[in-house]
Order: structure tokens, then sequence, then C-alpha cells
């Protein structure tokens, strides 16, 4: 059974392929994020190419960040987007930062902390990850995040190294 909040929650949602047409992975997702029960996706960012944090050998990502309206509990939202990655063929069984045809991360819930066996929320470590902070702020440039300050503080202290968007490579993301 799904439990609901009593009103939307202002959720950031981390999107990342590098295998199987990853534009196409993350496209996908975008318009299926948007079919999540109680649910709706306010914007998105640009896709980015970032170089993989994991082993080596591995193609480049592509990744995004959508801004999500949702009135699903953050664990009912985490089961959601579990199942989206299902249905791209996502498997859990391969190493820690390996290659993955979908990833998609609860990078924010509101202002919510949480801290379980399921769920960290702020994401760990999406303060110092480029490709999270940087689309974050397309969508978002006003954000604080709970417990790290500023986005436009922690951007300032961010390299652009490895990180790209795709228009500025010359690929088209439009359909």
């Amino acid at each position: 059974m799904t439990q609901a909040t009593t009103t939307a929650v202002r959720t950031y949602i981390g999107l990342g392929s590098n295998l199987v047409e990853p534009v196409e992975q993350i496209r996908s997702a975008l318009a299926e994020l948007d079919d999540i029960n109680a649910s709706g996706c306010i914007a998105y960012s640009s896709l980015y190419r970032s170089a993989p944090l994991g082993p080596a050998g591995q193609p480049d990502y592509v990744n995004a960040v959508a801004a999500l309206d949702t009135e699903l509990s953050a664990h009912d939202l985490l089961t959601a987007l579990q199942d989206i990655e299902q249905r791209h063929g996502r498997d859990r069984s391969g190493e820690r930062w390996g290659p993955r045809i979908l990833d998609l991360d609860i990078l924010l819930y509101g202002r919510e902390r949480i801290d379980d066996h399921r769920l960290t929320i702020p994401h760990p470590e999406m303060h110092k990850r480029n490709f999270v902070l940087y689309p974050l702020y397309e969508i978002a440039p006003r954000l604080d995040l709970p417990g790290l300050g500023s986005l436009r503080n922690l951007l300032e202290r961010s390299s652009r190294q490895g990180l790209q968007r795709l228009e500025e490579t010359g690929e088209s993301i439009t359909s």
C-alpha cells in the first residue's frame, strides 16, 4: 500500500546512465518520472557528460537532475524510482560505482534528513559531485541544502573538470 504525505513535497532526483544509449535512457526516465503516482516532474536540467567515478575502463556517464513534486513518502518514492530502474534493465549485482543502464537517486526530499538502512537524504557526497551540483543549479539556483548550505556556495568550491553540457559538445538532446 502506498503511503502519501498530506501535501506535495519538492524533491530532486539525480539521473545517470553510461550503458545502452545513455542519452535515450535519461530522456526516457525523465518522461517516466512524470508518470509516478501522486507526483509530477516540474523541471529538469540539461544533460551533462561526466567522467565515471569508480572502476577504470567504463564509458562516460550522461547525467541530469529533475525537480519533482510528490505526495509520496520518501520511501515510496524510492520504490517507484527503483521500479523505473528495473524496467530499464538495471542490474544491482554489479560492483559499486560500476557501469549501469540507469541510476535514479533521491538527492533531496524537501528539507528532510533521513538516514536508515534504505535511504540517506540529503544524498551522501552530492555536495562533492559536480555532475549533481551543476545540473541542480541550473534548475534551482537559490536552493539551500539541509546541513550543507547554499547550492551557490557549494558550486563555487566545485570544479567543472570532466563535466560538459551535451550542447557544448555539439550533440543534440532534442527529440
